[in-house]
């Protein structure tokens, strides 16, 4: 007995000994329960949303006033006429269009009855849903408020429009976001494992002291996990098409120039992940927690980050599969072109840059 108390003491020292062990047991716990109890959100906070308002009266007014209140939205944008709202929507940052009609008032009071059109972009059809909700409550309560104090009753009669995903099909939501996480797992988790095992098998060290440059033995690591990932976004496409029907309405040259720009981001942060990681254990385990993680829950590719907190929101920034993701149901369900895009493009390019730069410093080093 005294020799298995003695081997259950040990095992406790040894974990307590390593600072790896320590930080998967308690770290991990903590940072898995802070980021899915803030980002899982069924809510929807600041929503942008733009109006359309044709009569310009009184009661339109009031309504777009009540809606400017609620903490749901956020109203960003007022168009001037229809022709507007397609090229607003396209522009990914307007989640609903309320349209007004004309001589609004006058018909509510004269006729009982007046009408008001919802237009949402229904790219996140769970998004689309609850905005859309939340719209309607907002004016059925006013038209309660108004039936309370005048007789007799109105009406205000609500249209709506779902756009770029009319059957709020989920697969228009999932594939596109399957496209990021597939390729984040394929090129930043495989690279960085690859990497790292050659450190553990002593063959970097024979690379390092080689006539190869650096940036030699990074290209030549990561250019088969290059050509598999675009193997990858070839299948993906064609499988999304003919398989589970996502359509597929902007270009696909721009479609695949921006998707080997995403995994050459994804690859740079697998090498940078392998620079600074000794194993493949760390390496997987960073890969995980910094990359694949955040790139489920804080990219939009599941919950809107407009409803997370602000902190998470502010984190979402740094995240590649954020930006990614709108680039792709820009293309895929909008037909958004380069004029559209090209900030997220931008930052791909800049994060891609960033994260070159390091990893290739970080493998300098090691010469020295």
């Amino acid at each position: 007995m005294n020799s298995f108390r003695g081997f259950v003491i040990k095992e406790f020292k040894q974990i307590y000994r390593d600072t790896r062990t320590l930080v998967v047991l308690f770290g991990m716990p903590v940072l898995m329960l802070l980021i899915f109890g803030f980002a899982i959100r069924n809510e929807v906070n600041n929503a942008k949303v733009g109006v359309l308002d044709l009569a310009k009266d009184e009661v339109s007014s009031v309504i777009i006033q009540k809606v400017s209140s609620s903490k749901a939205f956020q109203i960003d944008a007022y168009l001037t006429s229809y022709d507007e709202v397609e090229s607003i929507f396209r522009k990914g940052d307007i989640k609903e269009i309320i349209v007004f009609e004309k001589d609004f008032t006058r018909n509510l009071t004269r006729k009982g009855n007046a009408s008001i059109q919802i237009i949402t972009d229904a790219t996140d059809p769970n998004l689309a849903n609850i905005v859309q909700t939340y719209t309607n409550a907002i004016i059925g309560d006013y038209v309660q408020e108004l039936n309370a104090n005048i007789k007799p009753d109105v009406g205000i009669k609500t249209h709506t429009k779902m756009m770029y995903n009319e059957e709020l099909a989920s697969v228009n939501l999932f594939v596109p976001g399957l496209i990021a996480v597939i390729l984040m797992l394929v090129s930043a988790l495989m690279t960085s494992i690859s990497i790292t095992k050659e450190k553990e098998m002593g063959n970097m060290e024979i690379l390092l002291v080689s006539p190869l440059k650096p940036s030699h033995i990074i290209i030549g690591k990561v250019l088969p996990y290059l050509v598999l990932s675009i193997v990858n976004v070839f299948t993906i496409l064609i499988l999304s098409k003919f398989i589970f029907g996502v359509p597929f309405v902007g270009s696909y040259l721009l479609f695949f120039a921006e998707s080997i720009l995403f995994i050459v981001t994804a690859l740079s942060l697998g090498v940078f992940i392998s620079s600074v990681a000794n194993n493949q254990q760390t390496a997987m385990m960073v890969s995980l927690v910094v990359l694949l993680l955040p790139t489920i829950l804080l990219s939009g590719f599941i919950f809107p980050v407009e409803s997370m907190p602000f902190p998470l929101q502010v984190i979402s920034n740094i995240i590649p599969a954020k930006w990614f993701l709108v680039i792709v149901r820009g293309i895929m369900l909008k037909g958004s072109g380069i004029l559209i895009i090209w900030k997220e493009t931008a930052i791909l390019i800049g994060i891609t840059l960033v994260f070159m730069t390091l990893s290739l410093k970080n493998f300098k080093v090691r010469l020295q």
